[in-house]
């Protein structure tokens, strides 16, 4: 069977990133998936193009756009952090996060979009952040010395306006774009950690990433064409108080 919808995925190496490339890659829509990430990593699947690229960088990104010759959809999820105090934070540490987070958003999405509007469809997806809705709770980090920054909440707050702006500016032509923002998702946290923040969930546990995938398939399906400038956000209710 061909296959019927192109999509992109960064950050494919990743957690979450892998997570999103393997589910999409067994899907009913027959997706052909660019699997994009700065690290060496191999997908082995006839669906799956392994892509290194830095997406910070505009002529890496613009050399690979002049191959994409029909695009569906994009999943924005290649994203850092930084953990050393505020008040130590270096210039090039907040530009590292901004570039990666913001400015590789930005060119993955510009092209993206030129190419959504040739064809008349398309759906982007932004993975946002609890962090960029609220600020973090310093106090269920405990003595780890991995505080959320400050530079992390700026950037996934910018993704999700990112979203909103796009979203009122190309629904005209016919491409949905809204954001995914999970709340923290479990991998080899300190016990003190996932203790503390399993006490502040409602849902007593810390997020899988089996549990991003139902926002990830709705907001792609075909039937989406209203739901526009949306931030999902999958938390298990840890924002709710």
């Amino acid at each position: 069977m061909p296959f019927t919808k192109t999509i992109i995925v960064t950050g494919s190496s990743g957690q979450i990133g892998q997570a999103f490339v393997r589910h999409l890659s067994q899907s009913n829509d027959n997706y052909y998936i660019y699997a994009l990430d700065k690290n060496k990593f191999s997908y082995n699947k006839k669906n799956i193009k392994n892509i290194e690229i830095d997406i910070t960088k505009e002529d890496e990104v613009l050399d690979f756009f002049s191959n994409v010759k029909e695009l569906y959809g994009l999943v924005n999820n290649a994203g850092i952090g930084v953990f050393t105090p505020f008040l130590s934070r270096t210039v090039a540490e907040f530009k590292n996060v901004l570039d990666v987070n913001l400015v590789g958003t930005f060119l993955m999405t510009r092209e993206s979009i030129k190419i959504m509007i040739k064809h008349g469809y398309g759906k982007i997806i932004n993975i946002g952040s609890i962090y960029g809705v609220n600020s973090s709770d310093f106090r269920i980090y405990g003595e780890s010395g991995r505080n959320n920054s400050e530079v992390y909440s700026i950037s996934k707050s910018g993704v999700i306006m990112f979203s909103k702006y796009l979203a009122a500016h190309y629904a005209s032509n016919n491409i949905q774009i809204n954001t995914i923002s999970p709340g923290g998702i479990k991998k080899n946290q300190s016990n003190e950690f996932i203790k503390n923040y399993n006490l502040k969930n409602p849902t007593g546990r810390m997020g899988e990433t089996n549990d991003l995938l139902p926002a990830l398939d709705f907001l792609l399906d075909k039937k989406n064409e209203y739901i526009n400038g949306e931030n999902i956000v999958v938390d298990g209710g840890f924002t709710t108080w």
